[in-house]
């Protein structure tokens, strides 16, 4: 093993609040639009890419003015989340101080352009990653923009960590080891190993 690829979502930190605080701020502008989201609504979109986020959030709307709130809603999202973050899950620093030591750390998330520059600015934890990949950029699903990291950086023998059903698969497709992060929104039956908190990375891979 070289390398550790995250999932961001559910699996490094929690943003929900954040996020929940964000998009409901943009989208009582539209009449279209009679709810506010909760925070029940963001739990079951976790894993997902936007194009499905969309339909799930906001399924009675006409698909060209539902993109147009979710391309508002991303570019808001962004902004709230530089200024306030979201939930790091207990020990997350020092658990990636850690593992960089020993291994190439990267992340690869099905968010929109611009999320993982937001975590990264509000955190200060871009220091412990080597790269980072998206839907948002790429226009790639999450297996293909984990093989697209380990061509990237030439990794031999990476695992992934996240928390969904999503994540398993993509692992399955990149043909690498799944730790699967019990702790966060998904319920995943198949695994190679399971954590019930970030901290157990730590003894899950034998480091002190």
């Amino acid at each position: 093993m070289d390398s550790i690829i995250f999932d961001l979502d559910g699996t490094i930190w929690d943003p929900i609040d954040t996020v929940l605080h964000a998009w409901n701020s943009c989208i009582k502008k539209h009449r279209q639009i009679k709810r506010e989201l909760s925070r029940a609504d963001f739990e079951q979109t976790m894993g997902l890419q936007m194009p499905e986020i969309s339909k799930k959030l906001f399924p009675h709307l006409d698909e060209n003015f539902r993109n147009q709130v979710i391309a508002e809603c991303c570019d808001i999202e962004n902004e709230f989340i530089k200024k306030q973050g979201g939930h790091l899950y207990p020990n997350a620093e020092e658990v990636l101080n850690t593992l960089s030591k020993k291994y190439k750390l990267f992340i690869v998330s099905n968010c929109q352009d611009g999320y993982i520059e937001a975590f990264y600015e509000f955190h200060k934890l871009e220091k412990f990653f080597v790269d980072y990949e998206n839907p948002g950029r790429t226009g790639l699903s999450k297996g293909e923009n984990i093989k697209l990291i380990m061509n990237r950086n030439h990794l031999v023998s990476p695992i992934y960590v996240g928390d969904t059903e999503g994540d398993l698969g993509a692992a399955r497709f990149a043909g690498i080891p799944f730790i699967y992060a019990k702790y966060g929104f998904g319920q995943v039956t198949e695994y190679d190993n399971v954590i019930e908190t970030f901290d157990e990375l730590r003894s899950v891979l034998a480091l002190p």
